[in-house]
């Protein structure tokens, strides 16, 4: 019999794991994952290598199981102002910036994290720092 295999040229490792850190619920699933392949005899770093972690994070997770039992598996609440870049405006600007600056009415040729604090405030509204612009273009893996 055939091997299932995914033919979908944009069904990628890069864009899975980029949606998996876009939905938190995601990480349920996967540190369930991890936890399924140590019980069934999988070193730590294989998982880690599978799922493009740190061993030291399948470490953590199979230790705090072993502490607290199956609940040790869910996510933690985490402390914070909720991000007020919603999921849509954060696409949106990730197809900006595969695009040219001047396309959006910016004066730079470049993107930089003063252009995307001018795209913000242009585009969608929203007033942002240099440094806190500079941070979602490493985030979205610019």
């Amino acid at each position: 019999m055939k091997p299932l295999t995914i033919t979908n040229k944009s069904v990628t490792r890069e864009a899975l794991f980029q949606m998996a850190r876009e939905t938190p619920e995601v990480w349920l699933g996967i540190r369930i994952s991890a936890a399924l392949l140590v019980l069934d005899g999988w070193k730590s770093t294989q998982v880690a290598a599978i799922f493009d972690i740190s061993r030291w994070s399948v470490v953590k997770w199979i230790q705090k199981v072993n502490l607290q039992g199956v609940s040790g598996l869910g996510g933690k609440k985490r402390p914070g102002r909720p991000c007020r870049i919603s999921p849509d405006i954060q696409r949106n600007l990730k197809r900006a910036l595969e695009k040219d600056p001047r396309k959006f009415g910016l004066t730079r040729n470049r993107w930089d994290g003063v252009a995307v604090v001018e795209y913000f405030e242009k585009v969608h509204g929203i007033q942002l720092k240099v440094r806190q612009a500079q941070r979602w273009i490493k985030r979205l893996g610019f």
